[in-house]
């Protein structure tokens, strides 16, 4: 068996058209050397496997790893099949242009598999550079209805070329990079699974071990089972103060760029639980000539617009647009964390008061007579412990994921342009 390892080295380079790249490599355009197959629509796709069927490949299989739809491929011999080491890329709808490797199955309708028509392009290598290649291909489509890759925009890209064996190292680092954030990537989505099945039990059960549930004794209320002690309660009553914001007038440079945190919706829903800063601030003037308001540290901020029941809590003080609702809970009464959890479990019981049809909205009367469970204070506190543990390890693994994708794009952009070169060291035969 032979051992293979990564060497680092250095070339001389030469200018292309897609700027200084090493000497030993070449430019092509990519039409020159891949040709692609198009999915064809099954006549007919079950739900079920069977020891004849392959999984239909769609988009969702890809991203999820798991088969909605299954194929008959002994009735319909005629289909396009992909191997794991095919390259598939999305020709059609929303995310045209975006590249998958790694499944066996029928190749989807809406998709292209990608077919190296020379023998020194590793496969690989190319699906590592038609990765960088999404965003480009997603704003070049074609169709107005249905957008679609551009044809000649795809076979016109121009493609860098290394030797084959380089091609390799490069692909072979990438892939191992891409792989521990797909990884990553499935830990945050069983976290965030386990954060739903748990938000579900704690609420209906309280802070107490699964298998302990049945011995809560639980009533029936206006929003549901809920254990026999707990309360059911108008918001509205639980707090000191509640209070939408307001924005400065855009146009009016002197308002914008000052000291005071200016909270959006965009804050909320990029937050798992706390704001401790904002991306645009405004200044004093600004705020008294504004309905915004000075929301003190450690108070509830709810969306009442589009994305209704987002919630957060603000570490530092902070003023609000129009859209967010800023609520000071009564301490002896509501926990804030186990507050903000609450709503954003109950977020969809908000959407249903919607006051509108056009743009989804409520507003503060709708908040304030909302019915809530609420617990004992200790209860709610352990409640919202539980819930911070688990969003304490997300929040770890999305900043691992994101120092992995930076690792991505740095070696990325330096491996694809030769700045960085490897070459697999052969060691010979075991």
């Amino acid at each position: 068996m032979k051992m293979l390892d990564i060497e680092v080295f250095e070339g001389g380079f030469k200018e292309t058209e897609l700027g200084a790249l090493p000497e030993e490599w070449e430019v092509v355009r990519l039409g020159d050397v891949v040709k692609i197959i198009k999915g064809k629509k099954p006549r007919t796709l079950n739900e079920n496997p069977s020891k004849k069927s392959l999984p239909y490949l769609t988009a969702e299989y890809f991203r999820y790893g798991v088969p909605k739809q299954f194929v008959d491929i002994e009735v319909e011999k005629d289909l396009p099949i992909c191997k794991k080491e095919d390259v598939v890329l999305i020709w059609d709808g929303s995310k045209a242009g975006q590249v998958f490797m790694g499944l066996e199955g029928v190749l989807a309708s809406t998709m292209v598999k990608i077919i190296p028509t020379i023998n020194n392009l590793d496969k690989l290598y190319l699906y590592c550079f038609l990765a960088t290649k999404f965003d480009y291909l997603n704003s070049q489509t074609t169709g107005s209805t249905i957008p679609h890759v551009n044809k000649t925009v795809f076979f016109n890209l121009p493609l860098p070329l290394p030797p084959l064996e380089e091609q390799k190292a490069i692909a072979g680092i990438l892939s191992t990079v891409q792989s521990a954030i797909e990884k990553t990537e499935k830990v945050i989505n069983a976290l965030k699974n386990l954060k739903k099945s748990m938000m579900k039990h704690l609420f209906t059960y309280g802070p107490v071990a699964e298998q302990e549930a049945e011995k809560v004794e639980l009533k029936e209320t206006e929003i549901g089972l809920i254990p026999k002690h707990w309360e059911v309660v108008r918001l509205g009553d639980v707090v000191e103060k509640m209070k939408a914001g307001g924005t400065p007038r855009r146009s009016e440079k002197r308002f914008w760029g000052g000291s005071i945190p200016f909270i959006m919706i965009e804050d909320l829903t990029k937050s798992n639980l706390y704001i401790k800063d904002a991306r645009e601030y405004i200044t004093e003037e600004g705020l008294e000539k504004s309905n915004a308001w000075i929301v003190p540290p450690n108070s509830l901020l709810l969306s009442m617009y589009a994305t209704i029941g987002e919630t957060a809590i603000n570490l530092i003080p902070v003023a609000t647009n129009q859209a967010i609702l800023g609520i000071i809970p009564k301490k002896h009464r509501l926990n804030v964390e186990f507050g903000a959890y609450l709503l954003k479990f109950h977020a969809k019981r908000l959407l249903f008061q919607n006051i509108q049809t056009t743009q989804k909205n409520i507003n503060k009367g709708i908040v304030e007579n909302f019915l809530i469970p609420l617990p004992p204070l200790e209860e709610q506190q352990k409640i919202a412990q539980i819930l911070q543990r688990i969003d304490q390890r997300i929040e770890k693994e999305e900043k691992y994921k994101n120092a992995l994708q930076n690792l991505f794009k740095s070696l990325l952009h330096n491996l694809m342009t030769g700045k960085i070169r490897v070459r697999v060291k052969d060691h010979g035969e075991d």
